[in-house]
């Protein structure tokens, strides 16, 4: 029987306590926060999508960072039995738009208390509100873990402290420091999942919500990623889920170099459009502009396009000449914003970049240059897109480690 301590009690270390003990080890999660499970009770804005309902296969085109590296943990331990271990642990489940899984009860703390039970049946111990200062090599094959009221010894550490988005949640980066301080590399933390901030001049368009465009950046006139679905402007710029997936596609690109633009049609291509344009025009023929394309466009977009086309707000419907109308038209098809910055990390669902994934054994999670020392979840450098999917890697990496303790000779 070895000594394991897992430090942090998110969805990775709680995965990873209670896989270790399965294999009759002592183990002892140390906790920063009050209670386990800090940040799953705010995913999913509180109903924690907890999974993806998807077969592996169909999980890795949604990982932005590093798929190859999660290959072997997501086909050991995948969606479809994270699931039947929270159904048999109490937990009824349903699937809902997109795949995502989440606790029939629409409650995250349930999830968390699903975790939390099987943990404490397995004889996990738990010290909550205690702060890990520093992980220290006593020989070659233990650990002291220096916390802020004692020390622990054991035989495995298991690191599980998240990155460093919402720090409210305990996400400060402890685990970064931990891997540095034993020389590990380190890939620099980003934001991810999070707003994206625009040149907002002379837009007043703060609060429209946009359903059904497609939002897409370009770097040389070439796409770099696009999607589909509903977005936000807001005060600094864009946000809701296009503008957020987009962010963690774009965060290690110099955004200078970036350009976004906005399909509002893109249900029509450029000829469909120009014939549906050319409607409303004949219809509002005595209209202005401005109140010409009110069938097009939200009203508060109105001028920002014209603007684009280089079309003045008040020119007759019927002065339009061809090459206003297909300055129109493109406009419609490619509203251009210029990004910013990101918004800052604080604010990321998840954190891009962490632990170097090339110091990692991907099998078990463990250090390759330490022994007995392993990472999981997202103080790792992997990422995903929203719908469950990051939650399905911490569960699936604790997994990884615990089994691989229990391995450990």
């Amino acid at each position: 029987m070895k000594r394991v301590c897992v430090i942090g009690a998110g969805a990775a270390g709680l995965m990873a306590a209670y896989t270790a003990a399965c294999g009759g080890n002592e183990v002892i999660v140390v906790e920063k926060n009050e209670k386990a499970g800090k940040k799953i009770y705010i995913t999913g804005k509180g109903r924690c999508n907890v999974t993806n309902d998807v077969a592996p296969e169909g999980f890795f085109p949604n990982v932005v960072r590093n798929p190859k590296f999660l290959y072997g943990c997501i086909w050991t331990f995948p969606p479809s039995k994270l699931m039947q271990m929270l159904e048999e642990g109490g937990l009824p489940l349903k699937v809902e738009r997109g795949n995502r899984v989440f606790p029939a009860s629409d409650k995250a703390s349930d999830v968390t208390k699903c975790l939390e039970h099987y943990c404490r049946r397995s004889g996990v111990t738990f010290s909550f509100n205690e702060k890990v200062e520093k992980i220290e090599r006593l020989q070659s094959t233990m650990f002291d873990i220096i916390t802020d009221k004692r020390e622990i010894e054991a035989d495995a550490v298991i690191v599980c402290t998240g990155g460093l988005s919402y720090p409210a949640t305990g996400s400060s980066g402890d685990g970064l420091r931990f891997a540095k301080e034993f020389g590990l590399a380190l890939q620099p933390a980003r934001p991810a999942l999070v707003g994206i901030e625009c040149d907002m001049t002379r837009l007043d368009v703060q609060g429209l919500s946009l359903k059904n465009v497609r939002l897409s950046a370009l770097r040389g006139g070439k796409e770099l990623a696009g999607f589909f679905g509903e977005m936000l402007f807001t005060h600094f710029g864009i946000s809701g889920p296009i503008a957020l997936t987009l962010s963690s596609l774009i965060n290690r690109e110099n955004l200078s170099d970036i350009a976004l633009r906005i399909d509002l049609k893109p249900a029509l291509d450029a000829a469909t459009l120009d014939k549906r344009v050319l409607r409303d025009l004949s219809a509002y023929s005595n209209r202005q502009m401005a109140h010409a394309v009110e069938d097009l466009l939200p009203r508060r977009l109105i001028l920002p396009v014209l603007e684009q086309a280089g079309i003045a707000a008040e020119l007759p419907a019927n002065s339009l000449t061809k090459g206003q109308r297909e300055r129109l038209v493109v406009a419609l098809k490619g509203f251009s914003l210029r990004p910013l910055r990101l918004r800052p990390i604080e604010e990321g669902i998840v954190t891009s970049g962490g632990v170097d994934v090339r110091e990692i054994d991907p099998k078990t999670m463990e250090c390759k240059k330490v022994p007995g020392l392993y990472f999981c979840g997202e103080v790792l450098d992997v990422d995903a897109l929203t719908g469950g999917f990051n939650l399905q890697i911490a569960f699936s990496t604790g997994y990884a480690a615990g089994k691989a303790v229990c391995a450990q000779k």
